[in-house]
């Protein structure tokens, strides 16, 4: 798999912390994976290692993500604009293999494949000022 299809199968992952049980999401992700058919070893490790990654970090994400949006917390996010910021931040701030530019405009894309109208300019937006 190429890297932003990764990157959205991480995104995914994220997004479903919104929705369920923390103690519930290890079997969550081993049902996801198992659902990747044409998903390489490699292509696994990667994928959990960055989700695992982002949720480590997942209080400081959040904290960075309130202090750079205007007007909305991340309790009151669009859940894929969350998502989508979540695992954005963690790329800006804590993955030295991908660029501030690439994460931001991986983010948009993946914001106007899942987010509504507004959210590839909201996404846009907040991480614009986090790069700053």
């Amino acid at each position: 798999m190429i890297r932003s299809e990764l990157r959205e199968h991480v995104f995914k992952m994220v997004f479903q912390i919104e929705f369920n049980e923390p103690a519930d999401m290890p079997e969550h992700f081993e049902l996801y994976m198992d659902s990747l058919e044409r998903a390489t070893d490699q292509d696994r490790t990667y994928i959990e290692t960055k989700y695992k990654a982002v949720l480590e970090k997942i209080s400081e994400i959040d904290a960075l993500i309130d202090e750079k949006s205007k007007d909305w917390k991340t309790k009151r996010m669009n859940k894929a604009d969350l998502a989508i910021l979540r695992l954005a931040v963690y790329e800006m701030k804590w993955d030295e293999d991908v660029p501030v530019g690439v994460a931001i405009n991986e983010a948009v894309e993946l914001a106007k494949r899942f987010s509504g109208e507004s959210g590839p300019a909201f996404v846009n937006g907040v991480l614009a000022r986090l790069a700053e």
